[in-house]
């Protein structure tokens, strides 16, 4: 009889066998390890959209507590306010400044028109003083003109 000859395998790696297809190859799954794995990937998918609805409200905490911080700032504006009306000398500034309130016996000085003049009317030439006639009569010229437009047809719409 004859007997074949198996060649042995070197002790060195081959040509296209990394030490990860090495480790990989060893790998032995047992029912156990497969159950764990079945159980993590169960958990992901359980808790997953439980932790994305928990990071949503906490964003909308945040957001609600801003908005919480913004008005309580406009209240505590609004406080100040109404303390400052509380006081008779801010009440007296406030009706001399807005209406123009005087207090018995004071001097009030009201200006009007305290804008510089325009360089074009600084330009112009001086009114006379004396006085013109015209011989347009207004008073027929006015009543013509309100009687033409009174007696004029109707346009159509």
């Amino acid at each position: 009889m004859a007997v074949k000859r198996t060649e042995r395998q070197p002790v060195a790696l081959g040509l296209d066998e990394t030490p990860m297809n090495g480790w990989l190859r060893g790998l032995r799954l047992s029912g156990f390890s497969l159950m764990m794995m079945g159980i993590l990937i169960l958990a992901v998918v359980v808790l997953a959209p439980g932790l994305r609805t928990y990071g949503e409200q906490q964003q909308e905490i945040s957001k609600l507590t801003a908005d919480v911080n913004a008005e309580q700032t406009t209240v505590d504006q609004l406080k100040t306010e109404r303390e400052r009306w509380n006081d008779r000398t801010y009440v007296t500034t406030q009706a001399r400044a807005r209406l123009s309130y005087v207090l018995p016996g004071d001097v009030s000085f009201l200006v009007i028109n305290d804008l510089p003049l325009p360089a074009a009317a600084a330009a112009a030439p001086a009114a006379t003083t004396a006085i013109q006639n015209t011989d347009i009569d207004w008073v027929s010229s006015m009543f013509a003109s309100v009687m033409t437009a009174g007696l004029a047809p109707q346009a159509t719409q």
